[in-house]
């Protein structure tokens, strides 16, 4: 009875007033963002606009350009043109695969198989980006010249009969033709396919392929099964930075090429520079990019990966 007559306990006396966290910082991501949008914004954004405003435009370069909303100009730069668009689609698939049939097999070397000789063999990967790519396509002038070694070697293999044969080279000749084109664009962006490929097969874990052997998988089945899935981020990456850039490349198909050979960006470049018509310039640089981003999207799906390295 003592013990429930005892008079509670005074409470314990207040302390000091807690306030909310502060929330200065909450806005130091968007701050650091800002010079990144701002560079958005004026060297992407703007001139989007300026030339989406251009290709809708009438006129001359004496007289001036007007904005009209001449959409005829789409039309007609697709009608015109279309066999260039065609032949800049097929020069950048066939680039890209061979990317890919070059690069996976250095790739699977660089992540499983190097060794110590790693670091070495990725500076040989990157050593073309150490000079200019001018002069890199030019060196291919010389690689396939009519008296070089490469042209006999595959004369005396009969390898140009059937390229012949293809259409993609002419005669016992290299230069000027298809095939120089596509050589010279797969040279020139074979590391931005090996790069990523890499990066994805370093990622998968040895211990996958060591429980696939445990299951009595052969190395072929390994690859199909475990390698090769889970490097489709790579593939997907390697193919988007191949063939993006190489749809719209003009330097290799005015230096190896001839005017048979011409891509789309050969023919932007001279609607700018030379025959100085900027809305159809402008109306195809919109369409080849409407064009890529159509074709990307679809194959992003298809690929069945979101995950891009």
């Amino acid at each position: 009875m003592a013990a429930l007559t005892r008079a509670p306990a005074p409470p314990a006396p207040a302390g000091p007033e807690q306030r909310p966290p502060r929330r200065r910082g909450r806005l130091t991501p968007y701050w650091l963002l800002l010079p990144g949008l701002l560079w958005l914004v004026l060297f992407f954004v703007l001139p989007m606009v300026y030339q989406a405003s251009t290709s809708v435009q009438t006129g001359s370069l004496e007289e001036g350009y007007k904005v009209t909303w001449h959409f005829v100009t789409y039309w007609e730069a697709v009608s015109e043109y279309w066999p260039q668009f065609v032949r800049s689609v097929l020069y950048a698939a066939s680039a890209t695969v061979l990317c890919l049939l070059l690069g996976y097999p250095l790739a699977y070397l660089l992540a499983f198989r190097a060794g110590r000789w790693r670091n070495l063999l990725l500076v040989l990967v990157i050593a073309p980006f150490f000079t200019s790519f001018l002069i890199r396509t030019l060196a291919w002038k010389t690689i396939l010249a009519d008296n070089g070694p490469l042209v006999g070697a595959l004369d005396a293999l009969h390898v140009l009969d059937v390229t012949s044969w293809l259409g993609w080279t002419s005669g016992d000749r290299v230069l000027a033709t298809p095939l120089a084109v596509v050589c010279g664009l797969t040279y020139n962006f074979l590391p931005f396919m090996i790069l990523p490929l890499y990066t994805s097969l370093d990622r998968i874990d040895p211990r996958l392929h060591e429980a696939a052997g445990d299951l009595y998988a052969r190395p072929f089945t390994t690859f199909r099964k475990v390698t090769f899935p889970l490097s489709m981020p790579g593939v997907v990456s390697g193919t988007l930075l191949t063939f993006i850039p190489a749809a719209g490349d003009y330097v290799n198909a005015d230096l190896l090429g001839s005017t048979d050979t011409r891509m789309i960006g050969n023919v932007i470049q001279t609607q700018f520079l030379r025959i100085l018509d900027y809305p159809t310039a402008a109306a195809l640089s919109f369409i080849l990019m409407a064009a890529i981003l159509v074709m990307v999207t679809v194959y992003i799906r298809r690929s069945g990966t979101e995950d891009l390295v």
